[in-house]
């Protein structure tokens, strides 16, 4: 499956998480008065309409959520932004059944490196429901998440790469699982044109 061919499409569970944590990040009556800037009333983000969207419509809001927040806050989005991405990780976290509560936990007895790869493959299979749409690939020493569907830029144009959410969600899960930050930089995105949204993860000789 080539990238162009990928449809935009979010998971259901990830687009509830971020609709959980915005409010927390930004208020949730500032986060209302947001939902203006791009034409949304706030009944978008309540539960029953989040429930009758379909993959696309999911990956259309969650964009104009994200652009919405970029408009109102300019340069100081992305911060905000990373920090939402931080608080999603920290609720799959929070939220796992017990199956993955048991992976997570045998997760931290791998040696440091597949920790690494092991947690990245994890965000990929959580982007979108029955995954698929992004992978994870070696280079050398560092990792590059590939996300074919890139819900963050759908609909959007952009002179620089704007998927912080994601970003932040693939530092916080790297931190999680190894106790050491790493340097995570999103090198393509489909809002500036690329093909794929693509996230490299630098992680030198530790």
């Amino acid at each position: 499956m080539s990238p162009e061919s990928v449809v935009a499409g979010i998971s259901s569970y990830l687009l509830q998480l971020f609709v959980e944590a915005a409010p927390q990040e930004v208020g949730r009556e500032n986060l209302e008065r947001i939902l203006g800037m791009v034409s949304l009333t706030p009944s978008v983000i309540e539960q029953d309409s989040l429930s009758s969207l379909n993959s696309g419509q999911r990956a259309e809001l969650y964009a104009q959520l994200q652009q919405a927040l970029r408009l109102s806050y300019g340069r100081g989005a992305r911060g905000i932004l990373l920090r939402i991405g931080q608080r999603v990780w920290g609720r799959i976290i929070m939220g796992a059944n017990l199956l993955e509560k048991t992976e997570f936990a045998l997760l931290h007895w791998l040696p440091v490196p597949a920790r690494r790869r092991r947690v990245l493959d994890l965000v990929a299979e959580r982007l979108y429901d029955g995954g698929g749409v992004a992978t994870v690939h070696s280079m050398d020493l560092d990792f590059l998440l590939v996300d074919q569907a890139g819900a963050a830029a759908c609909g959007q144009s952009a002179d620089e790469p704007i998927c912080y959410v994601t970003l932040g969600i693939i530092q916080s899960a790297l931190f999680w699982a190894t106790s050491q930050e790493a340097d995570v930089e999103e090198i393509a995105c489909k809002a500036t044109g690329a093909p794929a949204c693509e996230f490299k993860v630098k992680l030198g000789k530790n």
